[in-house]
């Protein structure tokens, strides 16, 4: 059977390229120290070393199939690429060990990170990378998977890091793995069965020839053809985001930090303002936003606002309560989303809490501000030799919609990997082309967990970013009502 990459797969795939790399992940913190005597997958409970690790990913990776194959492109683009088992899979390419220096502090984890993000991924194997990371100061261990984006497009395609942790210390029993790797398909075979896929729908195969997706197709024919899908699936691009260097020609070099909050005081917080849990969140990052605007500028006007775009879900009548039930992810998920505007020139942060909530209310509600689920400029017949153009014409008509795109988790209860306690759980945001700054929000046990991933040559001073946050997190606790009664004084 073909297993075709999706339209969107495609997409991210052919996204890839200098000053971009389609990249996330996630950084675990683990207490190495609080493993259970033993565990159901038969790896040495109470030790999370390099040889358990490894073994305990061979066995999860049945429950991830994509992490075992290989992404084919088709000649001349005449089908999307397919998914391929790697015939030379070897788990222990894939997983790494790494170490800090001492005294392993969390500045060196997140330059560690930073450094191992901005390397590009081998395109001939499976396109992910696990580091198990020693030397953090209390005798704790970090454990940093690294995935292209194409491997986790769909609800179903899990994270890595997802697979190989789990709701209890005891871990779950799975049955042993007897993977061999099918015949990878001929060149030929690929471009027959592409060829016969085509001419089973010949209308959409005569279009794509003639009208910009086939090999003998006008280049700028395919840009207007973009241009015009893009306007109709994404009705906010006429109402362009404002003037920022945050919409930049970006490099591949990053830069990595995070923070984190109580989550029963943003509770707190929602309750004394009337509310939403998500709009407290939302606000303390538009008083990061404005702590950033004014650390590379004299001022910022008062009606100065950063354009942010978030996920749909995030303003869910059953989300944003600050309770977490423990059937989350914490990688980002397709779906819809919107765009909204954060008020940064807004001093109060009383006010901008209001505003915040005012705006995201309208707007998530605004057909012109909600984008249906993003896809390519892919036809689903898949013909694309001109894929990597038309990914690049989808991702630059999309440099204005927005400034900031915010990457919104649900909220997940405690994790264990290999026996050991996960203390922190950080999502390592997408950063695309035109884009030198990524935020992601994760609900994990008592937290709100924040990172941070940057442009290294346009947000220099990211690490300043952690301040900031708590900064606008505590300005908003201690804050009373400033011309504004709160629910509960």
């Amino acid at each position: 059977m073909v297993n075709r990459l999706s339209a969107e797969d495609a997409m991210y795939y052919f996204l890839d390229g200098p000053g971009t790399s389609v990249l996330t992940g996630a950084l675990m913190i683990v207490d190495s120290t609080s493993g259970a005597s033993a565990s159901s997958d038969s790896v040495r409970g109470g030790q999370l070393d390099y040889p358990s690790l490894v073994s305990l990913v061979e066995r999860r990776l049945q429950l991830v199939p994509r992490y075992r194959q290989v992404v084919k492109e088709v000649a001349l683009g005449l089908g999307r690429p397919l998914w391929v088992d790697d015939p030379e899979f070897d788990v222990t390419y894939h997983v790494r060990l790494s170490a800090l220096p001492q005294p392993g502090t969390a500045k060196q984890l997140e330059e560690l990170i930073a450094r191992l993000m901005s390397r590009p991924l081998d395109r001939t194997r499976p396109l992910w990378e696990m580091y198990l990371i020693e030397g953090l100061a209390g005798g704790r261990t970090a454990v940093l998977t690294k995935s292209h984006r194409c491997l986790i497009g769909g609800p179903a395609d899990r994270d890595l890091s997802e697979a190989v942790t789990d709701d209890t210390p005891a871990g779950r029993s799975l049955d042993e793995d007897l993977w061999m790797p099918s015949s990878p398909p001929k060149q030929t075979s690929m471009t027959v069965g592409a060829l016969a896929e085509a001419i089973t729908r010949p209308r959409d195969l005569v279009d794509s020839l003639l009208r910009g997706n086939g090999p003998v197709a006008d280049v700028w024919s395919v840009a207007d053809k973009s241009a015009r899908l893009v306007t109709s699936a994404v009705q906010q691009l006429v109402d362009a985001a404002p003037d920022s260097p945050l919409n930049t020609v970006t490099t591949s070099a990053r830069l990595f930090t995070t923070a984190e909050i109580p989550r029963r005081d943003c509770v707190k917080i929602a309750n004394r303002f009337d509310c939403t849990f998500n709009d407290v969140l939302l606000a303390v990052v538009a008083g990061v936003l404005r702590r950033w605007s004014l650390s590379v500028k004299d001022s910022v006007s008062h009606g100065e606002t950063v354009r942010v775009i978030v996920p749909l879900r995030a303003r869910d009548a059953d989300t944003g309560s600050g309770r977490s039930d423990g059937a989350g992810s914490w990688m980002p998920a397709s779906g819809p989303e919107f765009v909204t505007d954060l008020p940064v020139g807004e001093d109060s942060p009383v006010v901008r809490l209001m505003q915040v909530a005012g705006l995201a209310d309208r707007y998530s509600g605004s057909s012109s501000r909600l984008t249906s689920e993003m896809k390519p400029l892919l036809p689903e017949l898949g013909i694309v030799p001109f894929g990597e153009f038309s990914s690049r014409a989808f991702s630059n008509m999309f440099q204005r919609a927005y400034n900031v795109p915010i990457f919104w988790s649900d909220g997940v209860s405690e994790r264990f990997l290999k026996g050991c306690r996960v203390d922190q759980i950080y999502t390592v945001p997408t950063l695309s082309a035109q884009r030198a700054l990524a935020i992601s929000v994760n609900e994990y046990g008592d937290s709100v967990q924040f990172a941070f991933l940057a442009d290294r040559s346009v947000v220099t001073d990211l690490p300043a970013m952690a301040g900031y946050l708590v900064e606008s997190f505590d300005e908003l606790l201690q804050a009373g009502p400033v011309g504004l009664a709160p629910k509960h004084p």
